[in-house]
């Protein structure tokens, strides 16, 4: 991957074994990147950047104007999500083990002993979140095997910075970004879906749409769902 500056704005630019130019916008702070045939040289790539260049300075603004989460601490008082919901933390010290109680629709109770610093609080919240997800997962991929016709020989979450989830085709296994665990469950159902769709077709093609539009009608109301922030990431492509 190399940089080219095209009106005072960085792309970065990686060539592929593809057919097409593909421009991406990625958060949290609008970085561009064009995914570029082999033989297409800077010059094309910059021409094709140019044409787009409204379109980038639109999803720049975009991502510029989102409501951004400060540092969570893990504090009572600070906000937290899971399934969609925003939770007030409740930090209550006591000498058993450490747990997270939701409350009520509103109230997350966090029960830790006293004197445990932030970065432990955030592990506990962070090991209940993976608690969480991981227990909805198979259900979900149970449910779409025998619909979609396909098999998914493994699946992991872990945190991702500017995916919702991956697929590796070979493997066929697909890994799920834990901030889905905040989003409302049928965010996490479009994902699992997306992924497993990526078995029967590689590309975000029109045949990956149509799959999309077939086996899940709605997937384009759920994607912009999960470009509203303050919640995770997402990325526009065109």
């Amino acid at each position: 991957m190399h940089q080219i500056i095209v009106s005072g704005i960085t792309i970065n630019v990686v060539r592929k074994r593809i057919k097409n130019l593909h421009l991406g916008v990625y958060p949290p702070d609008g970085r561009v990147r064009v995914a570029a045939p082999l033989l297409v040289n800077d010059e094309a790539v910059r021409l094709f950047v140019i044409k787009k260049l409204a379109w980038i300075k639109r999803h720049q603004a975009k991502f510029a104007g989102q409501e951004r989460q400060s540092v969570r601490k893990c504090v009572s008082g600070e906000s937290h999500y899971f399934q969609g919901r925003r939770y007030r933390l409740n930090v209550i010290h006591h000498n058993g083990h450490a747990r997270i109680v939701i409350r009520n629709s509103t109230t997350m109770d966090m029960y830790v002993k006293e004197g445990t610093d932030a970065d432990y609080r955030k592990r506990v919240l962070s090991a209940w979140y993976r608690q969480q997800i991981k227990g909805q997962i198979p259900a979900l991929i149970e449910k779409w095997e025998p619909i979609m016709g396909v098999a998914v020989a493994e699946w992991g979450v872990k945190q991702m910075k500017t995916k919702w989830g991956t697929c590796s085709i070979k493997a066929r296994r697909i890994w799920l970004n834990l901030e889905l665990v905040k989003k409302p469950v049928h965010s996490l159902e479009y994902i699992v879906v997306h992924e497993m769709a990526h078995l029967l077709e590689k590309h975000h093609n029109d045949r990956f749409k149509a799959l999309m539009d077939q086996f899940l009608p709605q997937w384009r109301q759920y994607r912009e769902e999960l470009n509203r922030a303050p919640l995770g990431w997402e990325e526009w492509e065109e």
